[in-house]
C-alpha cells in the first residue's frame, strides 16, 4: 500500500504542475529539452516495430516518431491524466495511451503486449523519484533485439559553475533533478539484465543520451 500511495501522490503532483502548463508545454520546452530530436533520429526502428514511450507527456515525441517512421505501432504511458488529455487530442487513434506508473506497470494489461522493440525515456527520469526503478522496469520489457533510448539533463560538467547552479535551482522549482549517476545506473541495469549499454554527453554536459540493448 505504501508504494501505491507514493505513486498516487506523484501522479497528483504531476497533474497539479501540468494542469495549465500542458497547454504551452511544447512551445516552451523546445528551447531547453535538447537532444530529443537526435534520440528520435537514432532510433532506426524496423518497419514492424512496436514503440513505447514512458512518461509520454503531451505526445510530442510520439507524434514526431510516427511522422518520421510511419507504419510503426505507437504506445505511450504517463502518470498524469492532465498530460494524457493533451496527448490524446494530439495523437488520436495513431497511438494507444494509458495512465500508469513508470516504476510498476503491466504492459500486457495496458497494451495487449508485454515486450517492445523500442522504448523511450525522454526527459522523464529527472522527474521520477525512483528513476532507477523506472529504468529497470522498462528494460525488462525490451523484446529480443530491442533498444531503450534515453535523453535527459546531464551533469553540466563542461559548463560554467554559475550556469550549473542556476540551472539546477531553476529546475528544482519544477521538481526536476538532473540524474548525474545515469551512466553508472545504466551499467548496473545492463549487468543484471544481460544488456549492452551506450552512454555519452551532449552540449558540454548539458544533456546526456544513452541506450540499452537486449541481444537478439
Amino acid at each position: 500500500m505504501a508504494e501505491i500511495s507514493r505513486a498516487e501522490g506523484h501522479g497528483a503532483l504531476m497533474d497539479k504542475i501540468y494542469r495549465h502548463q500542458r497547454r504551452v508545454y511544447d512551445l516552451t520546452r523546445k528551447y531547453y529539452l535538447l537532444g530529443r530530436d537526435r534520440l528520435i533520429a537514432e532510433m532506426a526502428p524496423g518497419p514492424d516495430a512496436h514503440i513505447l514511450e514512458i512518461a509520454c507527456g503531451t505526445g510530442r515525441n510520439l507524434d514526431l516518431i510516427g511522422r518520421r517512421y510511419p507504419g510503426r505501432a505507437l504506445y505511450g504511458l504517463d502518470i498524469s491524466s492532465e498530460m494524457l488529455a493533451t496527448a490524446r487530442t494530439k495523437l488520436g487513434a495513431r497511438a494507444l495511451l494509458a495512465e500508469a506508473d513508470a516504476c510498476d506497470f503491466d504492459a500486457e494489461a495496458l497494451f495487449g503486449r508485454a515486450r517492445f522493440d523500442r522504448i523511450v525515456h525522454s526527459y522523464s527520469l529527472s522527474m521520477i523519484p525512483d528513476w532507477q526503478g523506472a529504468l529497470a522496469e522498462a528494460a525488462g520489457k525490451l523484446a529480443p533485439g530491442g533498444q531503450m533510448h534515453i535523453v535527459d539533463f546531464g551533469d553540466m560538467g563542461g559548463l560554467p559553475g554559475w550556469f550549473d547552479r542556476g540551472m539546477r535551482g531553476w529546475l528544482a522549482k519544477f521538481h526536476v533533478t538532473p540524474r548525474d549517476g545515469l551512466g553508472d545506473v545504466l551499467d548496473a541495469v545492463a549487468t543484471v539484465q544481460g544488456l549492452t549499454v551506450e552512454h555519452r554527453t551532449l552540449y558540454r554536459g548539458y544533456a546526456q543520451i544513452g541506450m540499452l540493448k537486449r541481444p537478439a
